[in-house]
Order: structure tokens, then sequence, then C-alpha cells
């Protein structure tokens, strides 16, 4: 089966599936989650102080609900039908919310609308080129605008595109690939789309041995700030 993102809406239709009967309960929404580990990592101080932001990737639209409930105006956007269609059953009508059923690449092509910060976590971004995203996500961000992401660190030499059967190893062949970048390879990524105050790093996990997390921002020219800046998991 070729890999095309034609997969990818039935891999994110069947992630976190609900089990047992009846209406499945809303999550609670008490943090704002950048990484794996509850209660590990910067929060909402991550992006800044913006008053318009797209999550790309909202899935259940924890995070989405979390930062518009502080007044931001968030449009949560992603690829799966059913992941949007059971985010609004929970949250619609939560002021300063809106959901959109699209493909990252897609939406940021197609709208008029500009934002103060454009976030993933471990979201789209993973699972989309940065080489095509990034340059679309510029687009649509304000004069000083943030792009912030985080997600699984790489593992050390093998970056690039990486497939994976989305079933795992049973079931019908759906394949699936996300894009393993170092922190170098984000800061120069974003350096030639004229993004500033670059910091891209490895957050180690609270335990040392487990798996850390990548962790990404930068701004697009308007703002004052640090020019570059780049840092790798301590030893």
């Amino acid at each position: 089966m070729p890999l095309t993102s034609q997969s990818l809406p039935e891999y994110w239709d069947t992630y976190k599936p609900h089990k047992g009967e009846g209406t499945p309960a809303a999550p609670a929404v008490d943090s704002f989650e950048w990484t794996q580990y509850p209660g590990h990592g910067p929060g909402t101080g991550f992006l800044g102080r913006p008053r318009t932001a797209l999550e790309l990737g909202s899935a259940e639209g924890r995070e989405a609900v979390h930062l518009a409930r502080t007044g931001v105006e968030v449009t949560a956007l992603d690829f799966s039908p059913a992941q949007t269609a059971r985010a609004r059953l929970w949250w619609e009508g939560t002021p300063g919310l809106s959901f959109v059923n699209a493909e990252a690449c897609d939406y940021l092509a197609e709208t008029t609308s500009t934002f103060d910060a454009v976030y993933s976590r471990w979201g789209a971004v993973w699972f989309t080129d940065p080489e095509r995203l990034v340059p679309l996500v510029a687009r649509r961000l304000n004069p000083g605008g943030v792009l912030a992401l985080s997600q699984a660190e790489p593992i050390d030499g093998f970056y690039g595109p990486q497939a994976m059967y989305g079933n795992g190893l049973s079931g019908r062949r759906l394949p699936v690939l996300r894009w393993a970048y170092s922190p170098e390879m984000w800061a120069e990524l974003l350096e030639r789309h004229r993004f500033t105050g670059i910091d891209a790093s490895v957050l180690p996990a609270p335990e040392p041995d487990n798996v850390g997390t990548l962790m990404v921002r930068a701004k697009t020219p308007g703002a004052p700030g640090p020019q570059r800046r780049r840092r790798r998991t301590a030893a």
C-alpha cells in the first residue's frame, strides 16, 4: 500500500477509541501538557501571550479548550472526522473556540486568517513534511507570531521521514509517515524561512533513561528577541 496522506484520517479516527457503551465523558481539562509526562514541561507560557492561536492536530481538544478558557481565540484543527466530531460533542459552545476538520497544509494554504501562535503538541507537525509545512505556517503567522511544537525526541542518527504501521503489528496494513528531525535540523529549517528567536532542544524526561521530548519554538520577524539558540540534551 503506498504511503499517502489518505492513510492518515483512518489512523486518527481510531486513535484513543472509546471503550464501553454510551456517549464517552469529556476528559478533565486542568492543564496544558506539552510532554508525555503529566505535569512536566512549560505549560501555556511556552506560547507567550497570544490573542489568537491555531492548533495543528488538536485530537480530543483538551489543550485547545484550556487555552480558550484563558481568553485566547483558538482554532482547533484535526484531519480526522471522528476526532473532530468527538471534540465538538464535548466542547462545542466554549467561548473563543472553533473546530475545523482539515489537513494542515491544505488549511494553511487556503485560509486567509492569521494567528499570533501556531502550535502542535504531538500533533500534525510530527506527521507532516516540515519542508512543506513550515513556509505555510510562516505565511499565516502575524509579525512576531510564535510557532511552537513538541513531539518525541528523535533517535540519534535516524532522521527524516519514517514509516510505521498505524495499526501496530496486527490487523490491516495502515502505513503512516512521521518526521524525525534533530534540534539542529529544526533550527536550520526555521532559520531558512526567516524565523528568529529559535530555541530547539530536547527536554529530558523526569527519569533520565526515559524518552525525552523535542521542544521547538521560534518567532516570525517583527518582535524583538534573541536571534538563535540551539541546545541539546545534557549528557
